[in-house]
Parts: C-alpha cells; sequence; structure tokens
C-alpha cells in the first residue's frame, strides 16, 4: 500500500519597527511532515512596561485572522491545537503545534502591541491598521 507524505513548507521574514518597538521572526524556509512538531520562533523589543504580543494567520486568500494573544497576565496562549509562550526574561513568544497537518498551511503573523496607546481589541481585529502594531510574517504551504 502507498503511502503519501505530506509536508509543510514555512517562510520566515523579519520585519523591524520603530521607536524600539519591533519584532522578529526566524528567516528562511522550513519544511515539515505531516504530523511533525512546529515552531515558530518570535523575539520582541518594546519600550513599553505592559503589552500584548499576538499570532495570526492567514489562509490562502483569505483575510487574516486573530489566532493567540498573550501578556504578562496570560503567557502560555492556547487555541485549537496551537499554543504560545510568552518568555519575558529571553523577549520570545514561539508557537507550538504538536502535530503540523496539511490544513495548517498558511502566513503567520507574530505582532506587538503595547497597552496605553493600541490596546489589545484594536490589534485582535485589525493587524495592520495601527503604526503602533509591529509584525513579522511566517508563511505555510505545502
Amino acid at each position: 500500500m502507498f503511502s503519501a507524505t505530506h509536508s509543510v513548507l514555512v517562510i520566515l521574514l523579519i520585519l523591524g519597527g520603530t521607536n524600539g518597538d519591533s519584532v522578529s521572526q526566524t528567516e528562511g524556509p522550513v519544511t515539515l511532515s505531516e504530523g511533525a512538531l512546529m515552531t515558530l520562533n518570535c523575539t520582541y523589543q518594546t519600550t513599553y512596561p505592559d503589552f500584548y504580543l499576538f499570532w495570526y494567520v492567514q489562509h490562502l486568500n483569505k483575510a487574516p485572522q486573530f489566532l493567540l494573544k498573550g501578556s504578562m497576565t496570560n503567557q502560555r496562549p492556547e487555541h485549537e491545537g496551537f499554543q504560545a509562550t510568552l518568555v519575558k526574561s529571553d523577549s520570545s513568544f514561539h508557537l507550538q503545534k504538536r502535530a503540523v497537518q496539511a490544513s495548517d498551511s498558511a502566513v503567520y503573523y507574530c505582532a506587538l502591541s503595547d497597552t496605553v496607546t493600541q490596546g489589545f481589541r484594536a490589534a485582535e481585529h485589525k493587524p495592520k491598521g495601527s503604526r503602533r502594531l509591529k509584525s513579522g510574517r511566517g508563511i505555510f504551504s505545502p
């Protein structure tokens, strides 16, 4: 019996920020076998003591959708098999999924927002709408 192996390609880009705030994701393509552990790295820099970090997902020909939000009070958010961990000591907010599937093929964005000028609600609904929201980008494709 023939067993087809599916894979997922991840391309990560780095986008810088202004005012000392930035989010970076690991650069370059990564191919994963279906069912493998997926980790998307995200590191941040911010001058604000209170901030939120976000992950968004954008499937082919669709608008970006909010996936996860982390903060100092919610350092391990989870949603539909995805989990991110906010580690302030190394300024990271890495996204993981234990068993990646072909249906997870998409563009993934890591984003940062301070709570004073942006707030989390606007960032959840407008991933590209504010100059205070800094983001990186990662792409999955089979």
